[in-house]
């Protein structure tokens, strides 16, 4: 995160869901299954997903969509 960077590290579950366009159950899937980034546990029962990783995700698969 750069100095003038002032969106939050961690995105809750339903904005990563509507950055990838994927649900949320989706997302917990693909954590699961290392193909897409695991999220942070905050507590009990909330969690977040890391927003850096999330977008190094999207444009990963932006690169590879170009590339085929």
């Amino acid at each position: 995160m750069t100095a003038n960077d002032n969106r939050p590290r961690l995105i809750a579950p339903k904005d990563a869901a509507a950055a990838t366009s994927l649900s949320r159950i989706l997302l917990i899937l693909m954590a699961e299954a290392g193909g897409f980034p695991k999220p942070v546990s905050l507590s009990g029962r909330r969690s977040a997903y890391m927003r850096a990783e999330v977008e190094e995700w999207i444009d990963k698969c932006i690169a590879a969509s170009a590339a085929a």
